[in-house]
């Protein structure tokens, strides 16, 4: 089926607009086309508008009613891992916390031990699982993380799963900053040089981005910058996780060092929200993570949209602290916690996405000239995808034209 129509659509959610991310009113204007029609031509869209505005060609999807709108396009997670971690996962229901677990051997360090002991085509099954997953609730590009290995070889290796994932995109980021493994707990500083001298150069081949996690106990704003400017220098574009468990200036970091986005941002203040407007750093909400971890102190959405940031959302999926990878879920989140519209959520874990990854041009609406990556979903109403939740609303979803799911 190179050539063919999505027809009876009861809202085309097109997400059409302006060539870059969207901000603040904008982010409720979906470009919702009723009764709508999307032709798909090699992968492509060809035209988009209303029934009977021009001819069909002979092959047709009947959408019967539904939404049909591009697909997501989750802008941070961590899905190459072995094992799980289920049984912190009890712990932390019987009251201790992330951190205890944490400093008792778990958290980070003990995925990085499994993982490590996992071969790369023991992962790379692991990760196609979670891909359908992803794929079964209507994301259709993600950006992957590594950051389970933290030794040259196991970065590598999870950096060649990445780059073997479909038929989901996956946009590798490079996270060998992620902890201080175990044999060099009392020797961070050697850690830190072979990131710089080792693992920066090799990676460099396998991903675009570079990401740190920038918290005082884990890498502090010192550290953290000298490792990013290292990157910067090697051509990476900088991601960073910052401000998750406490204010430590990670927001102003990333603002003076240019990073393409900040992460989580649970508490980041007014300071840091206005550096990242100055520096136009796109903020990337995880609402998810603090759900998981029983936090109620979530990101601050409101003041960063009224501030004229382009909001992202994003799951973190990962064994830890955010075992999800159903952004319906965190669209849900994003309102009830957050008080995000339906609309900005749909508008930040699309196009915003996708600007967020600098693939704005390519994908994360439904325009002519952009790839053909879409979801029908079994409701009639955009709203409906953060009303409901602990559903799965994709009915069909395609990549590239391709119907993948």
């Amino acid at each position: 089926m190179s050539t063919f129509a999505v027809v009876n659509c009861s809202e085309l959610v097109t997400l059409a607009g302006p060539a870059r991310p969207r901000v603040d009113r904008e982010m409720r204007e979906l470009g919702i086309i009723r009764n709508g029609v999307v032709i798909v031509s090699e992968g492509i869209v060809t035209h988009v508008g209303r029934h009977g505005e021009f001819d069909l060609p002979k092959e047709v999807v009947d959408a019967d009613g539904r939404v049909v709108m591009p697909g997501f396009v989750d802008a941070h997670t961590h899905p190459v891992f072995a094992g799980n971690r289920a049984d912190e996962f009890e712990k932390r229901s019987s009251g201790a916390t992330y951190r205890e677990i944490s400093a008792a051997g778990g958290g980070i360090r003990s995925t990085v031990r499994k993982t490590r002991a996992a071969s790369e085509d023991e992962l790379f099954a692991a990760a196609s699982r979670y891909a359908q997953w992803f794929l079964r609730g209507g994301t259709t590009t993600i950006e992957a993380k590594s950051g389970y290995g933290l030794s040259l070889d196991d970065e590598l290796k999870l950096l060649r799963v990445i780059a073997r994932m479909g038929p989901i995109r996956a946009i590798p980021t490079f996270l060998g900053a992620h902890e201080i493994p175990d044999e060099y707990r009392d020797h961070r500083e050697e850690y830190i040089d072979l990131v710089i001298r080792e693992m920066l150069p090799a990676a460099r081949r396998l991903a675009d981005y570079c990401d740190i996690f920038c918290e005082p106990h884990v890498f502090p704003v010192d550290d953290a910058r000298r490792i990013l400017l290292a990157a910067k220098e090697r051509g990476f574009k900088l991601r960073m996780h910052v401000d998750q468990l406490q204010n430590s200036g990670g927001a102003e970091l990333a603002a003076e060092l240019g990073a393409v986005t900040a992460d989580h941002l649970e508490h980041t203040g007014t300071a840091g929200i206005e550096a990242m407007r100055k520096a136009g750093v796109q903020p990337v909400l995880l609402p998810g993570s603090v759900y998981a971890l029983g936090s109620k102190r979530y990101p601050d959405a409101r003041a960063m949209i009224e501030a004229g940031l382009a909001v992202v959302l994003a799951t973190d999926f990962n064994p830890g602290s955010s075992p999800t990878p159903s952004m319906q879920m965190i669209l849900s989140l994003a309102s009830t916690q957050m008080k995000m519209t339906p609309a900005e959520s749909i508008t930040a874990s699309t196009i915003n996405a996708a600007y967020s990854l600098q693939r704005g041009a390519e994908i994360g609406s439904l325009e002519p000239g952009k790839r053909a990556d879409f979801v029908i979903h079994d409701c009639a109403d955009h709203r409906e995808l953060a009303y409901f939740f602990g559903v799965q609303s994709a009915s069909a979803v395609y990549v590239g034209g391709v119907h993948v799911k």
